[in-house]
């Protein structure tokens, strides 16, 4: 070979072999006390790049040019570990030998904040559940699952709907029917939902399953700043981002609750890679569920599916999202109870199994907006609520170069929750007038006869004659009703539609001391809202059945008090007509200023611009000769309530600056000292207008309530223990209260006028875990607290629209309504090769039921535990048992055992005056007990 050609042939394998000669390989384990870890996701800096580890711990990366670069292991539940790496011409072997992260301080947090962050470097209270604490709750719904968050009141009494949830005593509107007013309900940083009103709260729209990879829970503090009108508190729920290895589970799961109902469901997760970057996660759920108290009909059934596919690159992130929710579920009402001190079940009820709802019949109820071309709404209590979801978004993140970044999350959705059930399950004694005028006949005295609906046979008959003159009923035959009493209950019709568009934009510039976000949220709703009620005929036991009633005087033709299903006075207790949209605006600035290496000082100012606009029908009793079917002795459908033509109009603008400024010092590599001050605001739910200005105009727009809190805490994260504590002093001010009641004069329900109110709390919550062996956790968490109503009126309707007798009571020192003074949660875990357990006592202090202080919910406890065992590599099963020794303790209290009355009635006075009275109180659920068989790839 000449040395031309030899030259030549060197320098094409020279220059060939270049890129060879500066890359190299990046290989490595994850492993915890010398265990594999399977699924910890690595990530490579600056290049963006990431992967998974496979079963024995692995992972790799090909190719590398030669650089510096950072390398980072993420696994939750263990301390975030990052190394800084040199590629020059070779292959690199590294080992993470990760630590657990006991209560996921050295976890990297995103909720609260406008940039990622590790728990122990926020200057925020926040916690985290990850997989394992969600596998170990019984799946009964969202706010079931938050009970396991430090210092987070919960009432998860009614079931998977119809929820309470609220931190630090910011509380006075979380009302029954709206559990969520102060705090942000989310998924993937964006709320489920705009809007909140009686009966129609995010939790309808929320079920969670395999699809949630982590929950993100914030305390107040920066949710001032960084969530849409929920100053008080953020609970984000977290889906599977890009799986770089296709993997999966399939979980069946079978049970048995209360007095042996069952429930099945079956959840899956799929995710992995499909190519040149590309990633997708589908899954969800189906359950059926006879419910965890006795009904004569399907508590729930349904579920949901969900989707992501995302492109990733060099410089970030592009992914589209969906979802949608199908689901029928329904909520439990009270129990009768007596003696006020010591709460007993009354009236042959009891706390563990009865549910007092409606059985299942199907009727046909006229709709009082279109009477005249005959309309009707299908009416079956066996529904309960059948929410619908239908959402999508696209989410982006993009690097700029020179330090920026922008982000941008944008979705929307497309609701319904339709209600089909009863709402109160009063006395109503055969003595009361009530129990006959109520059914919208003029005169229903006499001989009244009541029949089982189903199979139509005589139950009683009764004479009345003489109750109106203060002589009780007289039965005419053998036939008795049961406890001598119907039920007030009503037949509740709710139907509502809302298309909603939410946006949510950040820039960020990252200097060498500060991280600079700015932003704007922007949420659009467009809601139509229809509530219609009736009255039903239901005999007063654990197991109501349905009345058919007449009136049957002799010589006189027979009047039908209710329809053959027992339905009685149609449409004529409640009628609601709106519709209202929703804009919501809000430009943010966010600084996190690094002072030095020990100090970050994070200051945040948001501007929120809330309009409100919508109107809302005036109506009347129909007017139309012998009601509906033109028939004057069908007296059931003859007070039909129908629009008059007018409508109240509302066009509202709520204005508001909320700012939070904070600081974190790192003492050491492992603790940190925070302290925090924050003011938020609460703008009006739309329930301001629809359950006020019962046919008068809406002159005036709702109060914006002001929430101010200060907090200091501490965190502190070792590999055998951890612990945050957070000293708080929170205040609400401007607490708009109304009751909603009844005149039996009338048959009108109607709201009280509002009257604005104030409280504080003061409190310490905490959050440890001490890990004496690898194989063994004791965690301990909870809340002390003294919650005080410090300015505080109650307007007593005295029974009656009429507000000639109307009283306003004074209560302002007393101690505030529904909050425990103490609550925690104890509990163990063991883990070890292929078994696992657990072991928890959930205590709640005793309660005020309400705000005079009248009676109080005392004290309960709670014990869960489970058992896990790994079968083989794929498959594994559970067992999880909830209220294991069947604790009857009272999660809710309504009041006097009368129909529309409130808890706010049980004054001091009352119950003195009333020792033997009945009331109404909601037991928390029965035991449960699920074996749950799992299926991983």
């Amino acid at each position: 070979m000449n040395y031309t050609k030899f030259s030549l042939f060197f320098l094409i394998i020279f220059f060939t072999s270049l890129p060879i000669f500066s890359q190299g390989n990046i290989k490595g384990t994850a492993t915890s006390n010398n265990k594999p870890l399977e699924n910890v996701t690595i990530y490579l800096h600056p290049k963006n790049l990431s992967t998974s580890t496979n079963s024995y711990g692995e992972f790799i990366f090909s190719d590398i040019p030669d650089g510096s670069y950072t390398i980072t292991s993420y696994y939750l539940g263990f301390e975030t570990q990052s190394q800084n790496i040199e590629i020059r011409n070779n292959n690199l072997n590294l080992v993470f030998e990760l630590v657990p992260d006991l209560i996921n301080l050295k976890t990297v947090i995103i909720t609260g904040s406008f940039d990622s962050r590790l728990n122990l470097q926020s200057s925020t209270s926040v916690s985290a559940l990850t997989p394992k604490d969600i596998q170990g709750v019984f799946p009964r719904g969202t706010a079931n699952l938050l009970q396991d968050v430090s210092g987070v009141f919960v009432d998860a009494s009614a079931g998977e709907v119809f929820t309470r949830v609220y931190t630090r005593g910011v509380s006075a509107s979380a009302e029954d029917d709206m559990g969520w007013y102060y705090v942000s309900l989310q998924e993937d940083g964006l709320p489920v939902s705009l809007a909140q009103h009686s009966y129609y709260s995010p939790d309808l729209f929320h079920r969670y399953d395999l699809t949630t990879k982590k929950v993100e829970a914030i305390r107040g503090g920066s949710a001032a700043i960084t969530a849409a009108n929920a100053p008080g508190g953020i609970f984000n729920f977290l889906s599977h981002g890009a799986n770089h290895n296709l993997k999966g589970i399939v979980q069946t799961s079978a049970g048995i609750q209360g007095d042996s109902n069952p429930i099945y469901r079956i959840d899956t997760h799929i995710g992995g890679p499909l190519s040149n970057n590309w990633f997708f996660n589908i899954g969800g759920h189906y359950r059926h569920d006879e419910g965890a108290r006795n009904s004569e009909f399907t508590f729930s059934k349904g579920g949901q599916l969900k989707f992501d596919l995302t492109k990733t690159h060099k410089n970030g992130y592009f992914k589209i999202y969906g979802k949608t929710l199908n689901d029928y579920t329904n909520r439990y009402t009270g129990v009768a109870a007596k003696n006020w001190n010591q709460p007993a079940a009354a009236f042959g009820q009891d706390f563990k199994n009865t549910s007092l709802l409606m059985p299942s019949f199907n009727a046909y109820i006229p709709d009082g907006r279109y009477l005249q071309q005959g309309a009707t709404n299908r009416f079956n209590p066996a529904q309960g609520v059948h929410a619908k979801d239908l959402a999508a978004g696209i989410e982006l993140s993009q690097n700029l170069g020179r330090h920026w970044t922008v982000k941008n999350n944008f979705k929307y959705s497309s609701k319904n929750a339709n209600w089909q059930t009863s709402i109160s399950n009063a006395f109503v004694s055969i003595n009361n007038p009530l129990a006959y005028f109520i059914s919208g006949a003029n005169f229903p005295i006499g001989q009244v006869v009541f029949r089982d609906a189903e199979h139509g046979h005589e139950v009683a008959r009764i004479d009345n004659s003489g109750i109106l003159s203060g002589q009780p009923a007289q039965y005419l035959t053998d036939g008795r009703l049961p406890n001598d009493a119907v039920m007030g209950t009503s037949a509740w019709y709710k139907d509502v539609d809302a298309d909603e568009f939410m946006n949510q934009l950040i820039i960020q510039k990252q200097w060498e001391n500060h991280t600079f976000s700015s932003g704007l949220f922007l949420g659009f709703s467009d809601m139509k809202h229809f509530t219609q009620g009736s009255f039903g005929y239901t005999t007063y036991q654990p197991t109501p059945k349905m009345l058919r009633v007449t009136l049957e005087n002799p010589s006189q033709p027979i009047i039908e008090l209710s329809d053959a299903n027992g339905v009685s006075n149609y449409g004529g207790l409640f009628y609601a007509n709106t519709n209202a949209n929703i804009s919501q605006i809000a430009p943010f600035i966010n600084d996190r200023f690094k002072i030095n290496n020990k100090i970050y000082l994070d200051l945040g100012l948001r501007f929120e611009h809330i309009k409100h606009t919508g109107s809302k029908d005036r109506y009347a009793p129909n007017t139309l000769n012998g009601g509906v079917d033109g028939n004057p002795n069908t007296a059931y459908d003859n007070g039909i309530l129908v629009p008059t033509g007018e409508k109240d109009f509302f066009n509202y603008l709520y204005n508001y600056v909320s700012y939070s400024a904070g600081i974190n010092y790192s003492l050491t590599e492992n603790t940190s000292v925070f302290g925090r001050f924050s003011s938020g605001n609460k703008a009006p739910e739309l329930n301001y207008y629809f359950n006020n200005f019962s046919n008068v105009p809406i002159n005036k727009k709702g109060e914006i309530q002001n929430i101010i809190q200060t907090e200091i805490g501490l965190k502190h994260a070792t590999k055998n223990f951890s612990a945050s504590g957070t000293l708080f002093w929170s205040t609400l001010k401007n607490i708009g209260v109304t009751n909603f009641e009844f005149d039996d004069s009338t048959n009108e329900v109607f709201y009280t006028p509002i009257l604005f109110n104030t409280s504080r709390t003061i409190g310490l919550e905490w959050e440890s875990s001490y890990k004496p062996f690898s194989f063994l956790r004791v965690l301990f968490h909870g809340v002390i607290q003294d919650p005080k109503a410090t300015k505080w009126h109650e307007y007593d309707a005295n029974g009656t629209v009429d507000p000639d007798d109307d009283i306003i009571y004074d209560y302002s020192g007393n101690t505030l309504a529904f909050n425990p003074k103490i609550m925690f949660h104890l509990g163990a875990e063991y883990d070890e090769n292929k078994t696992s357990a657990f072991f928890k006592w959930q205590f709640m202090g005793q309660r005020e039921g309400n705000v005079s202080n009248g009676f109080q919910l005392p004290s309960y406890s709670v014990f869960n535990t489970g058992l896990g065992y790994k079968i083989t590599k794929s498959w594994s099963a559970q067992v999880i048992i909830n209220n294991l020794f069947n604790s009857a303790g009272l999660a809710n209290f309504f009041g006097a055992n009368s129909f529309g009355a409130s808890g706010s009635g049980a004054t001091p006075e009352f119950v003195q005056a009333n020792p033997d009275a009945s009331f109404v109180v909601v037991p928390i659920l029965p035991r449960s007990s699920m074996l749950k068989l799992n299926y991983t790839f």
